[in-house]
């Protein structure tokens, strides 16, 4: 499982908006662009008002005084200890076992720990005012995943067309975020973690399960499914193959369904499906292999992620 597939919360305003500094519009330009990027990759019901977007009510001295940059709401950075992993591992078990029921490893302290935990890099998102953390992706590096010996969509999936890719491709997975922090700007925050991981670390290709709730028996990730356009598709000699199939032809894959918002915005960056879906029975979800490469993400986007 690698994805939460909830719609994300609405938020209040609670306070006012100060006016626009001129000066200042280009120094934050990922809270301008957070609220209206979020409607184009995730739908406009999703981009609701987010923490990125709020504002404090500014106390004027009675001289003019430059006014101060203010910094992002949400802090995107990298665990670099064992306690930091534990905190993205609390926040996996507290979105997948708690809320969404999945089926875990029990241990004493409330997280979500596997055998790839100690093999991947983990990608933190902090809400700045109280630093907890958020919002999470863990990210297997190529020679990581050969001194393990596989990536975790091994598991799932029979890669065989994909071997030759491997020494070039980065798996995610286990990404989650905080149910009070759904938003559009949270999610971008963590993209554009992992953007510049790929920059930094010059890695081309990033892959990983893109899950949907099976809630009623897979009859909407059937017809999710059977909705992909032949564009939305990998080119055959990229396709992958379940372990374990969904039974597509004994549900009812005619519905008219719209794609969960995070897979939504997957496609819109340009990712690509490799494979029909495979039954993950721990999650009790319907996953996708799920392929973006860096060449492939839309114009549109790839300014604000890449810097290009």
């Amino acid at each position: 499982m690698s994805d939460i597939p909830n719609p994300i919360g609405a938020f209040e305003i609670f306070s006012p908006r100060k006016k626009k500094d001129p000066s200042q519009s280009k120094l934050n330009p990922f809270k301008k662009l957070s609220k209206k990027l979020a409607k184009k990759l995730f739908g406009k019901k999703f981009a609701t008002k987010s923490r990125a977007e709020l504002v404090q009510p500014e106390i004027i001295a009675p001289t003019v005084q430059p006014s101060k940059a203010k910094r992002p709401a949400f802090k995107i950075e990298w665990a670099s200890s064992s306690a930091e992993v534990k905190e993205a591992q609390r926040l996996r078990y507290k979105v997948f076992a708690e809320e969404m029921g999945a089926n875990l490893a029990q241990n004493g302290e409330g997280l979500d720990v596997d055998e790839f935990d100690a093999y991947c890099d983990h990608l933190l998102i902090r809400d700045q005012d109280t630093l907890k953390v958020v919002g999470t992706y863990r990210v297997l590096p190529p020679h990581k995943a050969q001194e393990i010996g596989r990536l975790y969509s091994d598991s799932e999936f029979d890669l065989s067309r994909l071997d030759h890719l491997r020494p070039k491709l980065v798996e995610l997975g286990r990404s989650c975020v905080h149910q009070d922090y759904r938003s559009g700007a949270v999610i971008m925050s963590l993209w554009s973690g992992l953007a510049q991981y790929m920059l930094k670390n010059g890695y081309e290709i990033m892959l990983g399960c893109a899950s949907i709730p099976m809630a009623d028996g897979g009859h909407f990730a059937a017809s999710l499914y059977n909705s992909l356009g032949s564009d939305q598709m990998a080119p055959t000699e990229f396709h992958a193959f379940p372990r374990l199939p969904l039974p597509l032809d004994k549900l009812n894959g005619g519905l008219d369904v719209d794609a969960p918002p995070l897979i939504k915005g997957y496609l819109k960056l340009g990712a690509k499906i490799c494979s029909a879906p495979a039954w993950d029975p721990d999650f009790n979800t319907a996953d996708l292999l799920t392929m973006l490469r860096l060449s492939d993400i839309n114009p549109r986007y790839a300014k604000h992620f890449l810097g290009l």
